[in-house]
């Protein structure tokens, strides 16, 4: 006889306990014993007992447990079981859950430790992975949500969801309250200006109150510098567009007249300081009727220099590409009268927004990481160490990318009424865009490469994202070697290549043709692919959507819409072309508030590196990951101090800012 202590621990939140009975079972190599204690989890408690077993069970295998219930089915959040067998130099074994038990049928948790496929089809181990996969791939199914993009998870909305993708019930209140609250501001800023004038840029004072940061407070006093202009290229809300230039851009007219200025471009760009923002993507998409109002689209083309004192200026801004059957378009410079050199400007910044939003926020961060979500569910079981290593970064990402679908960008949602690319040119843009995703622009060393953008000392963003990239890369390279000996290893994992596969050609619609892998061939290909997974659901989502209320809640700064077409001449810009071009107070306010629920902090928040799971089990992986923390630890002590010395510091990248996972 032999006495094991079990110990069941509950999820925290709210709701996670269960008035049910639990019933569990102790699975070994050389035997199962049904343990006759039952317990009724209690939310964020460890509930620990001790029971005698007549038979040796040997090693432990399996954990089952099957929770009864008579009227109400109760779901219980189970975190993880873990168990001491007899002997006081026994191991404790882990038995990690981490999702909902409903029903009354028997869930089996294998003991923690990670393992790949085997070929033994005897194994218990085997046995219990591939019927895992089986059920799961009857769960997590693909669904079209538009022809030509990423293939999401088949739920028509949050509710059809699996339950184990859904906000826990404290995430649900914290966002549902938001977004009432955002509602009754809109509602509030909106009726308070009926009664005002609208027609200077002051006016734009009248909405904006409510929550506001030091950069918030900044962008206020100073978006008609230059200075800050050319600085969001750089660190703003969107640092993913400037590219140094190599030749003066095709679709640059330069007009007689203007061979100073050519002189001045081909110096800067001798000088290797000449970079541009090419915004050609939003040519020719048509642009939004909003309320029986039309909006207008441009696609400008920016050349900026870079100062010896690292400031990005601005140098001349073409709005609209040359178009053969119409008069040359006008060069603004900043020379030029302010209000047209303004608007010159705020029609670049409106096109920012577009892209921002839809090319950069939505489908590289939201509709990528629910690609590798859905995939990780449906190829990887439990017991595989990537799963173990990628689950914490799918967090929510299901269920915020189906609201965002069913509200934020659906027919008549949120875009469609408030943002030039809505009315269905949001679809045409999210698959131009799609055309040009490359597996090479998802990795910093590789992208800001390509764009020239490294060893600029005021491109805080790119130095940021290559610290985090390295660091990354060491805790995937050490949770890989851990577990893949060797190249062979790799090629020989069925499971992880079937990941693979599943990603490119299914989830991504054939993207091997735009660098993305179908097989990994060596352990370093594997470590990349993974390193970029965690980026972008981590890092680069932290990057693109914590600036979006900083940037964009003063609505001038960088407006939703254009309400007036492209200025074709300098002299004729007044303040009425310049209040009437930027978006309404409706407009207005529903950009203020819905930058703010987006990317807020949030009160459930887990940072990069922190998790709250233990999926893995024995020493080893513990230790990569204690590293990984202390290395992100550093890096957040290097940023602090960099950003003490700076006038406008960059906090985006933080590690204490960024989220596991993309939750928002």
């Amino acid at each position: 006889m032999g006495r094991y202590r079990i110990r069941v621990a509950t999820g925290s939140w709210v709701l996670s306990g269960s008035f049910n009975r639990v019933q569990l079972w102790l699975v070994g190599a050389r035997g199962e014993a049904e343990l006759e204690m039952q317990l009724r989890p209690t939310t964020g408690q460890v509930e620990e007992f001790e029971h005698d077993v007549p038979d040796d069970l040997g090693p432990l295998q399996f954990v089952k447990l099957r929770k009864h219930h008579s009227l109400v089915d109760d779901a219980w959040f189970c975190d993880r079981i873990t168990v001491r067998g007899p002997g006081a130099s026994a191991e404790e074994a882990a038995f990690p859950c981490y999702r909902w038990v409903q029903g009354e049928g028997v869930l089996t948790l294998p003991e923690g430790t990670a393992r790949l496929a085997g070929t033994n089809t005897l194994d218990v181990f085997q046995k219990h992975r591939e019927k895992e996969l089986e059920e799961r791939q009857q769960i997590y199914c693909w669904a079209t949500w538009k022809e030509g993009l990423p293939l999401s998870i088949a739920a028509g909305s949050k509710d059809d969801l699996p339950l184990n993708m859904r906000f826990h019930e404290a995430k649900r209140l914290d966002y549902e309250w938001t977004l009432m609250a955002g509602i009754m501001e809109i509602v509030f800023k909106y009726v308070s200006t009926l009664l005002s004038s609208w027609n200077k840029l002051e006016d734009f004072n009248q909405i904006f109150w409510g929550p506001k940061t030091a950069l918030t407070e900044k962008v206020h006093r100073c978006w008609q510098d230059d200075e800050l202009f050319g600085y969001q290229f750089l660190n703003g809300a969107n640092p993913m567009l400037l590219r140094r230039s190599t030749s003066l851009p095709s679709r640059l007219v330069l007009p007689s007249g203007m061979e100073e200025l050519q002189a001045q471009l081909e110096k800067e760009l001798q000088k290797g300081s000449l970079f541009e923002a090419d915004f050609i993507l939003l040519d020719g998409i048509p642009a939004n009727v909003i309320r029986g109002e039309k909006q207008y689209l441009a696609a400008p083309l920016v050349m900026l220099k870079v100062e010896p004192s690292g400031k990005l200026l601005p140098m001349v801004i073409q709005i609209q590409p040359p178009n053969p059957s119409s008069p040359t378009p006008p060069l603004f410079l900043p020379s030029d009268p302010p209000l047209a050199w303004l608007l010159a400007k705020t029609w670049v910044r409106s096109s920012d927004f577009q892209l921002h939003e839809l090319q950069y926020h939505v489908l590289n961060n939201h509709l990528l990481a629910e690609v590798i979500a859905v995939a990780t569910m449906r190829c990887l079981p439990g017991l595989h160490p990537l799963f173990k290593l990628l689950i914490p970064h799918t967090r929510y990402t299901m269920e915020i990318n189906a609201r965002a679908r069913s509200s934020l960008i659906s027919d008549g949602g949120i875009f469609d009424k408030t943002g030039s690319t809505g009315g269905g040119a949001l679809v045409q843009l999210l698959r131009r865009a799609m055309a040009q995703l490359t597996y090479h622009s998802l990795c910093p060393p590789d992208d800001l490469a390509d764009r020239g953008l490294l060893g600029i000392p005021s491109a805080l963003y790119a130095h940021d994202a290559l610290r985090l990239w390295e660091i990354i890369a060491r805790y995937v390279e050490g949770i890989v070697h851990l577990f893949y000996p060797g190249d062979d290893v790799v090629r020989g994992d069925p499971e992880l290549q079937a990941w693979c596969r599943e990603i490119t050609e299914v989830g991504l619609c054939q993207a091997q043709d735009r660098g993305f892998p179908v097989s990994f061939q060596s352990r370093a290909q594997l470590c990349h692919f993974l390193t970029m997974c965690i980026f972008t659901c981590s890092a680069q989502h932290g990057a693109i959507n914590q600036g979006q209320y900083d940037w964009y809640a003063w609505v001038p700064n960088t407006p939703c819409s254009m309400r007036m077409p492209p200025p074709t001449t300098k002299e004729d810009v007044t303040m009425a072309t310049v209040m009437g071009s930027l978006p309404d107070v409706q407009q207005s306010c529903v950009q203020m508030a819905i930058t703010w629920l987006l990317s807020r902090p949030h009160a459930d928040m887990v940072p990069l590196g922190h998790h709250k799971e233990e999926y893995f089990s024995g020493p080893e992986p513990k230790a990569v990951l204690r590293q990984f923390q202390m290395d992100l630890d550093k890096l957040e002590r290097e940023i602090v101090a960099r950003n003490e010395q700076l006038d406008l510091p960059y906090e985006y990248l933080k590690p204490s800012r960024i989220e596991n996972s993309i939750t928002s």
